[in-house]
């Protein structure tokens, strides 16, 4: 009698399990959808929404796993005791791996940089290539390839060269102390005025920055739009040169002088 209620007992429970797994795998696939559908809502990362997906989906199979071991009536409190050890070992373990997909996650969601940007990160400086959970990939401009840990870009100062739509360019020219200041500040104005990628508005400033050793340091800086940046640099350094030229107004080189004592 004791062996036909057993037996009873199996088949009802297997019963119930197999209708559990059934609804479960269903209720499964449509809070997948449901959270796929509200991720493509959001304005994360695709990243984000893979590491979201995959850590959803297995906290589901789990608790399906649980719920089916309830209704066969196999004790769960050790299966439970055991997984939450195994959970804090394992993350202990992967300490420095966990803190990589963390800062991973907090670059995805907070978007200090994006993909093409032009950043810094305490002192590594590049092109944005890859962010992935793990790691951000930089690309140089001599074409070298830059793998940062994301767990060290979340302690670094980031600075961000693209974020904005203008930036400024600031450039030092020396001269001698014999050059008429006056004149040079109007060469380079005009240099810089010659130039239509430099902004109007705000008007170029020309000041003088330091009396060096052997030069008086003259600042120029003006404005234009980011993507602009190098070749307006590169255009006021070598067109003041010949300016200055043309203006003979002399930019000095160091120089000593010996003086010999008899």
């Amino acid at each position: 009698m004791d062996f036909s209620n057993q037996i009873k007992t199996i088949l009802e429970n297997g019963f119930w399990a197999l209708a559990v797994l059934a609804v479960g795998l269903i209720l499964i696939k449509v809070a997948m959808r449901f959270t796929r559908r509200t991720l493509e809502r959001t304005t994360l990362d695709g990243a984000i929404h893979t590491f979201v997906l995959s850590a959803v989906r297995i906290v589901l199979y789990i608790v399906l796993v649980v719920v089916l071991l309830g209704v066969m009536d196999v004790p769960t409190t050790p299966l439970i005791t055991v997984l939450g050890a195994g959970s804090a070992a394992i993350a202990l373990a992967l300490k420095d791996s966990l803190g990589n997909i963390a800062g991973g996650l907090l670059i995805l969601v907070n978007q200090p940089f994006k993909k093409g940007d032009e950043i810094d990160i305490g002192g590594t400086y590049g092109e944005v290539d890859k962010i992935d959970l793990f790691v951000t990939t930089l690309r140089t401009y001599d074409n070298k390839e830059i793998t940062i840990p994301n767990g060290n870009i979340n302690t670094s100062v980031i600075v961000n060269y693209s974020r904005r739509d203008r930036r400024r360019v600031d450039c030092k020219f020396g001269i001698s102390y014999d050059s008429d200041i006056a004149l040079a500040k109007s060469v380079l104005l005009r240099v810089a005025q010659s130039n239509p990628d430099i902004y109007a508005d705000p008007v170029p400033f020309v000041g003088v920055a330091s009396h060096g050793d052997s030069a008086v340091v003259l600042d120029l800086k003006v404005w234009c739009d980011t993507d602009k940046y190098y070749s307006v640099k590169y255009y006021l350094t070598e067109q003041v040169k010949l300016a200055f030229d043309e203006a003979d107004i002399s930019i000095p080189y160091p120089q000593m002088d010996v003086h010999v004592v008899k």
